[in-house]
């Protein structure tokens, strides 16, 4: 049995998360705390406590994220327990570097800090949208991309491949809003507009690829001890040279989510274990392979229910 692990991105925050792990292991306690120390406020109390308009904030929710991620990451490894390959849904991706030892914790955090900054400046200097599509397929959705960024005169393009049925689009909001028009004439069962300003993973992103190029260049990465499987190319790399460039890739690119699960399964995979706040990524994967097993660690209760079960 091969398994992976992976971990999720925006979206999956709450108010509470982390808190039962801050209160049953010393472990985790010592991680929130020194996520508290390096980035010089209180992340715990925000995670714990909220408020949720500012834990929603993209400059604290991806340290927030990593941060909790991490901790149960921690629990696990306690129990020896390690991964064959490893994956993370956008900002997760920093996670899975982490998982991995090619990035260390510290500087994991520093970034996606630095990453939320610089999104929510890009956000504000080139505001657009996004809005998930239901029921059409990808290149369908492309199409209707690429249809509504010409007629627009803006850009709109795939942000998320999540899973069959199911994708994310990023761009300028007239040119979005048009591509939900042709969406819904084309058959879509749902568009659903997202509440945010900052349009991820595509064009619009680019000052802030610029901006976190030069972040990353100062980063020491360290050669992958598992698979570290990438959005931008649904595939493994292994030199800190492509960590460099998927990571600024990745502001600007689709998340490849189906081929990356895909290639995963393909390689061996059959359990998929998602370390983090709620389980979006375990009801993905069931749609793209119903044959594989998910599983969700998100609080003690699951560390604890997945260390008993020792992967069986």
């Amino acid at each position: 049995m091969k398994t992976a692990f992976v971990f999720p991105g925006q979206g999956s925050q709450y108010v509470g998360m982390g808190r039962d792990l801050y209160e049953t292991y010393p472990e985790a306690r010592a991680l929130f705390d020194e996520a508290d120390r390096i980035l010089g406020f209180p992340l715990s109390r925000l995670c714990f406590e909220g408020p949720k308009d500012e834990l929603g904030d993209t400059i604290n929710t991806q340290p927030a994220l990593l941060t909790v991620s991490v901790a149960l990451l921690r629990m696990l490894e306690l129990d020896q327990l390690s991964p064959a390959t490893v994956a993370g849904h956008s900002m997760g991706e920093y996670t899975a570097l982490v998982a991995a030892g090619a990035l260390d914790f510290a500087d994991g955090l520093k970034l996606v800090r630095e990453r939320g900054r610089v999104m929510k400046e890009s956000g504000e200097r080139s505001p657009g949208g996004m809005a998930a599509v239901l029921g059409l397929e990808a290149e369908t959705v492309g199409e209707i991309c690429q249809m509504a960024s010409q007629e627009s005169g803006g850009i709109v393009q795939l942000a998320n491949y999540n899973s069959p049925g199911q994708i994310v689009i990023s761009g300028h909001r007239e040119a979005l809003g048009r591509a939900l028009e042709l969406a819904r004439e084309r058959g879509a069962k749902r568009v659903i507009p997202l509440a945010v300003s900052i349009a991820s993973h595509s064009p619009l992103m680019r000052s802030a690829a610029l901006a976190l190029a030069d972040v990353v260049a100062q980063v020491d990465f360290h050669p992958p001890r598992v698979p570290v499987v990438v959005n931008v190319t649904a595939a493994p790399i292994t030199t800190a040279a492509e960590i460099r460039e998927e990571l600024v890739k990745q502001l600007t690119s689709t998340v490849r989510w189906v081929e990356s699960v895909q290639y995963m399964i393909a390689q061996g995979v059959t359990t998929f274990v998602e370390i983090g706040p709620k389980n979006v990524l375990a009801g993905l994967i069931r749609r793209i392979d119903k044959s594989v097993r998910t599983v969700n660690v998100e609080n003690v209760e699951g560390v604890k229910a997945f260390l008993e079960e020792k992967w069986t």
